[in-house]
């Protein structure tokens, strides 16, 4: 590492929130698909090495790095012993459904900003950091931006361990083989996608099991037509969503299925293997975030063939973003929760990050964090949403609720069982649902 990354200033996230029941911590077993699940409660913070016997659920990306992590936590310690489980993304939060409701959450947990946090803020389920970040100078710790997309309604409720923008990814090499330049207009985008199609090239990779990767273009869509201004109305539900400017995104996006211009079958496609596509030639992007660049590294690829470019939405190109975070169990004693803060210390200290950085989706959400070696385009990508702006990803935005419902829009547009006006009126119909819920 040899870079020292700017302060990055970045949008306050528009939080909201759906349900969650009960709380507590567990030890870890396997479960049947292979993620590592909690299976026993334990009440005694104490192991049988009388050591403060912590619960820690992580997602299982770079799941072998975070074992090692863990473990030589564990050797190093003579009073906190870590016990680790790991899920993929959507296990994680299906886990974590079944812990809320079943009064079996352990002591701290990943997630991230916006809904999926605020599920067990807004059920009085999750701990308040708030006085406890204030007495321990989290606002010399950690960026401002990134402290702010933590909080529900002024407080703190995350720690933070990831700040994440999503750009368009590209390779270079069939950009230049095609003729082809960096879009500056949407029109441009849709030329480029034309002549990569010509050409034998699909587009844009993406991929619709659980909804959220082809959200990341869908989201572009409405950014474009709508504007920034409303498009922030229409994620804080200040506007209806059975608006022309949602009919017009949707109805581009279904132009884009029956242009080809999405892998065949991208419908059920898994969303953690789109960069692969744009490794081997058969597609040219991917709306992606930051840690691209690691996925290039880990797969042996050629640095020199990529590149990344905000999406021409108009304005000023804003790109999403979203944290990354931990949340701690509310009735979590001090004693576990002090325990719990030593370890997340160390897992993002130096040390632990220059001997296993693909843990990490770098640079780091702490100030002055180091920009990885050889991994050039992070520092472009972050530079990139200081100056375009930001708004929050829209499953970060929406509650689960809301957000289930796009994604099976997205699918159904996707088959030609939907219309793109039938699109806007179900997600609307779906946003005036969760609140009559909610009443």
């Amino acid at each position: 590492m040899k870079k020292r990354l700017v302060a990055l200033t970045l949008a306050v996230a528009t939080l909201t929130s759906s349900i969650f029941t009960g709380c507590s911590s567990e030890t870890a077993g396997t479960d049947s698909t292979g993620n590592q699940a909690a299976t026993e409660k334990t009440d005694n913070p104490e192991g049988s090495s009388g050591k403060t016997t912590i619960n820690i659920w992580f997602g299982s990306d770079a799941m072998e790095q975070k074992e090692s992590i863990v473990a030589q936590f564990n050797e190093m310690q003579d009073e906190i012993e870590v016990v680790a489980a790991y899920y993929d993304t959507d296990g994680l939060k299906d886990a974590l459904k079944i812990a809320a409701s079943s009064n079996t959450l352990p002591d701290a947990w990943r997630t991230y900003g916006g809904s999926l946090g605020s599920y067990f803020v807004e059920n009085d389920l999750c701990y308040d950091l708030t006085e406890y970040a204030e007495e321990n100078q989290w606002d010399k710790k950690f960026n401002a931006g990134t402290l702010e997309l933590c909080k529900y309604d002024g407080k703190l409720y995350g720690y933070p361990s990831a700040y994440n923008v999503i750009t368009m990814w590209y390779r270079k090499d069939i950009f230049e083989q095609c003729g082809l330049e960096v879009p500056t207009t949407f029109e441009e985008f849709e030329n480029v996608c034309a002549v990569l199609k010509e050409n034998g090239v699909t587009p844009i990779s993406t991929a619709g099991l659980y909804g959220w990767h082809v959200m990341r273009f869908v989201e572009l869509l409405v950014e474009h037509y709508a504007g920034a201004e409303k498009h922030d109305q229409l994620n804080r539900f200040e506007t209806s969503w059975n608006c022309e400017e949602v009919v017009q995104a949707l109805t581009k996006y279904k132009e884009f299925c029956d242009l080809g211009y999405f892998p065949e079958g991208f419908v059920t496609a898994d969303p953690d293997t789109t960069n692969y596509a744009v490794f081997s030639g058969q597609a040219a992007m991917d709306v992606d975030g930051q840690w691209f660049d690691s996925n290039i590294v880990t797969n042996e690829q050629n640095m020199d063939l990529y590149d990344f470019f905000a999406f021409p939405s108009g304005g000023t190109n804003r790109v999403s973003a979203f944290v990354d975070m931990f949340e701690f169990r509310k009735d979590i004693s001090e004693q576990n929760l002090e325990a719990c803060m030593t370890f997340l210390d160390y897992y993002l200290s130096d040390e632990c990050v220059e001997q296993y950085p693909d843990a990490y989706n770098l640079p780091l959400p702490t100030i002055g964090a180091d920009v990885p070696d050889g991994q050039p385009h992070v520092e472009g990508v972050f530079e990139t949403s200081s100056e375009n702006g930001t708004f929050t990803i829209t499953d970060q935005a929406f509650p689960a609720e809301v957000a289930d419902v796009l994604f099976n829009v997205q699918a159904a547009i996707a088959n030609g069982e939907m219309t793109p006006e039938e699109g806007a009126a179900k997600i609307q119909e779906g946003i005036d649902s969760y609140f009559a819920a909610e009443q």
